[in-house]
């Protein structure tokens, strides 16, 4: 048997939404039409679902007001069902309206607001998990405002470290512009010039105009190749393979890999605390914390400490055979399990990371920027003096 969303209306004219299982879509119109209701639209529920495919995940900051609203209308004192139905009354976006119409359809026929969502796929398994503890713990509102906080933080750090990175990104594409510029169009122009004096030419001049004119013969090609190469990349680094390789490359470079890891622990960290303090057994918070890493060295180092929890280790111990962990936060975490009040060390651990990570950024930016400065100018110089360099030695040869 099959789920159909049937929508109707009874004698009063009163509309009606629920989901009802049948063969066919034909058996529920005539079972409801001798109930005397009138029956306008059954469609498979699936198809929201497929309809939906393609759009993927949800903007968080999006997703985050949204719960947000949530949240302030049940602890407002309204039911569930209504809330959702509020919301997706007022929710601008089609493709965020129809989720919702889906969860309020799913919750209405009887499944738990965690498991309607969770069959969205729009939320990480964070956010399942949570409002799954919530719904166990019967503190719904509390836990709902526990993630919020999270991801609010989250987001907040995130756009500092976007921020912190714009400069130089744009000092890099300054750099690369430029020197296009110059090989494609200016030194063209210049070995032109120098053909038709017929100067003898010094071999870096020599060499700076070959490559210029091979640049610009070959431009369409080279265009076509690197968009290949870059395609080709893409698909590449998605793979298991491709994220191991590249994460070995960010973790090894001189300033900023260990950067990164820190960073990993401090999302880490305050998933795992969210979680903990939500009232998940400590497993069940591994394990979801684990799959919602973006390292891939994290994650498989999480998923190996959960198998080593359920021998009976510790947590500190667990995470310290990954190799991966710092010391400070093996540290800490294993002060937290010893009290009894490791969601809270936990929250101090990501804490300690996170301002940890914004120092090393800006210190290392500061080095980096004056870094892609000299060598912009230095490349710009070099350019320009292997251009000018015949013209000199023609006005020397005059005098």
């Amino acid at each position: 048997m099959a789920e159909f969303v049937v929508k109707m209306a009874d004698e009063r004219g009163r509309t009606l939404q629920q989901v009802e299982s049948a063969h066919t879509a034909e058996e529920l119109r005539e079972r409801f039409a001798m109930q005397g209701f009138l029956v306008y639209e059954v469609k498979p529920r699936s198809l929201l679902g497929v309809a939906r495919g393609q759009h993927g995940k949800i903007k968080l900051e999006k997703f985050v007001i949204f719960n947000t609203q949530f949240v302030t209308l049940v602890r407002a004192g309204l039911p569930i069902l209504t809330a959702l139905e509020l919301l997706e009354r007022q929710q601008k976006d089609p493709y965020f309206k129809s989720v919702l119409e889906d969860v309020r359809v799913r919750v209405k026929s009887g499944d738990s607001l965690s498991s309607a969502f969770d069959a969205q796929n729009v939320a990480s398994k964070l956010y399942s998990t949570t409002l799954l503890a919530g719904e166990k713990a019967g503190n719904l509102e509390e836990t709902l405002g526990r993630w919020i906080a999270f991801q609010r933080i989250a987001i907040a750090f995130r756009k500092k470290l976007i921020a912190a990175l714009i400069y130089p990104a744009l000092l890099i594409a300054a750099m690369i512009g430029l020197l296009s510029v110059l090989i494609l169009f200016v030194v063209p122009k210049f070995a032109q010039l120098y053909h038709e004096i017929n100067a003898p030419l010094p071999p870096v001049t020599e060499f700076l105009l070959n490559f210029g004119q091979t640049a610009q013969a070959y431009l369409p090609i080279a265009g076509v190749v690197l968009l290949a190469a870059g395609v080709s990349f893409w698909q590449w680094r998605r793979t298991e393979a491709g994220q191991e390789r590249m994460e070995r490359i960010r973790r090894s470079l001189p300033l900023l890999g260990g950067v990164y890891i820190k960073y990993q622990v401090a999302m880490f960290s305050r998933m795992l605390s969210t979680l903990l303090a939500a009232g998940l057994p400590l497993v069940a918070s591994l394990e979801t914390a684990g799959l919602s890493m973006g390292s891939l060295t994290l994650k498989k180092g999480i998923q190996s400490s959960v198998t080593r929890v359920l021998e009976g280790k510790t947590l500190a111990g667990s995470l310290a055979e990954t190799k991966v962990f710092p010391e400070m936060s093996i540290g800490m975490i294993e002060v937290g399990e010893s009290t009894g009040a490791l969601p809270q060390m936990l929250t101090s651990v990501a804490e300690f990371y996170e301002e940890d990570v914004q120092t090393a950024l800006a210190a290392a930016l500061a080095l980096i920027e004056p870094v892609i400065l000299l060598i912009m100018g230095g490349v710009v110089a070099i350019v320009l003096i292997s251009l000018y360099l015949p013209i000199f030695n023609l006005g020397a040869q005059i005098r």
